[in-house]
């Protein structure tokens, strides 16, 4: 009998394990040979030759083996006659918002355009002579970032100017899931240009696919736009990044964290900028109740923190699951439950005739009426879905990998 019980017991373990190896070797399987669209020079290279080139990047532009995408192209050959720099600029050391100057890249001698600021679309003669602009820039997959804006406006100024885009395509952390409100068209800004939802469960080279076929760039019109897929690439799974997309999200945990936290931006609550746990952490001086205390101070991530110098309480998420992928309500709702100043309202006021930054970043309104009437997380998110699903029909046409 004691026999029998200790064989059921190995059987029992040996298939729990053969389970687990099963489906780490599954994971490790899909990753096998996996390959950004920047490491496979093979494809785009040929495509580049005898042609001037305009290229769209950051520090996240790398290839494998840690060499920058412009030094790659200039070390085969490749004219490269600008650069143009994003939010954060072309080394990715500007703040938030920051205004991002025009420059020359001292490593290459190319000149580097800033867009960003008052010069977020390329202008006709900052394209005057270019054949094609290649895009490499690391995503978040979230629609706040601004990136997505970015290739939005590349692609109207090459479809405006007979410019080829080509798209280095890069895995999305937030990929194959949506979530969120989608974007009311009256509410479209640089950190929201479309009607899709928070989380969107694209990478960025389908992203530009959407905006093409969907011909949501101005008055119809469409790029000449070719894609360079990843190849082994699934949407579900997660794969290492090799440089931070931005100085205020420095791993993945913060990156899971960013579409449910980034909407404290348009409150007054910080988001950890100017601490050791940006985006892994919230707090504010009027929020007493809530046990994690910090003070934001600049650093090279802030130089002028939002609440600077001042107490804050709130809750460490640091420690949250880094394997989770996920919108979370619970904090925004807790968070403004707890606050306490009769003279500052929550929401950061508007300036006059403009509207709450809350209501920007949101896409809408009604998120921020349904946390003031008390809306529970449920009703909340069912109010998403009829807009979550009508979304998802759209979506579906542009998916070239895998889940």
């Amino acid at each position: 009998m004691n026999l029998d019980f200790k064989i059921k017991n190995l059987l029992l373990i040996c298939l729990i394990f053969l389970g687990v190896f099963h489906q780490y070797y599954s994971q490790t399987q899909a990753t096998h040979g996996f390959k950004t669209g920047a490491d496979q020079p093979e494809i785009y290279l040929p495509l580049l030759k005898g042609k001037t080139v305009g290229v769209v990047t950051n520090q996240t532009g790398l290839i494998n083996d840690r060499t920058h995408v412009v030094d790659f192209l200039v070390k085969n050959g490749i004219k490269i006659k600008s650069i143009f720099a994003p939010e954060h600029g072309f080394r990715g050391d500007a703040d938030a918002g920051e205004k991002v100057k025009n420059g020359v890249d001292v490593k290459t001698g190319i000149p580097i355009v800033s867009l960003y600021g008052n010069n977020k679309k390329p202008k006709p003669e900052q394209l005057k002579g270019i054949d094609i602009v290649v895009f490499d820039i690391q995503d978040v997959g979230v629609r706040f970032y601004t990136y997505i804006s970015t290739l939005t406006y590349l692609m109207e100024a090459g479809a405006e100017n007979n410019v080829e885009v080509m798209v280095l395509d890069r895995p999305n952390p937030h990929d194959g899931y949506t979530d969120g409100p989608v974007l009311d068209k009256k509410w479209s800004s640089f950190v929201g240009m479309h009607e899709v939802p928070v989380v969107y469960g694209l990478t960025i080279g389908e992203y530009g696919k959407m905006v093409n076929g969907e011909k949501w760039l101005k008055n119809g019109i469409q790029a000449k736009y070719t894609l360079i897929p990843m190849k082994n690439y699934h949407k579900k799974l997660r794969y290492p990044m090799l440089e931070k997309p931005s100085p205020n999200l420095p791993n993945d945990k913060s990156i899971n964290l960013y579409p449910s936290l980034c909407f404290f931006e348009g409150t007054q609550v910080s988001v950890g900028r100017g601490t050791d746990l940006p985006f892994q952490i919230y707090g504010s001086p009027w929020t007493k109740d809530l046990p994690y205390q910090f003070t934001p101070k600049p650093n090279f991530g802030a130089k002028d923190p939002f609440l600077n110098g001042k107490l804050c309480f709130g809750e460490n998420l640091s420690n949250y699951p880094e394997d989770l992928r996920a919108l979370n309500l619970e904090w925004i709702i807790k968070a403004y439950k707890n606050y306490k100043n009769p003279e500052l309202d929550f929401f950061l006021k508007p300036a006059a005739g403009k509207n709450f930054w809350f209501d920007t970043l949101a896409g809408n309104d009604e998120f921020r009426k349904q946390i003031v009437s008390g809306k529970s997380i449920a009703e909340i998110k069912a109010s998403w879905k009829p807009d979550l699903e009508k979304f998802e029909k759209i979506r579906k046409k542009y998916v070239i990998y895998e889940n």
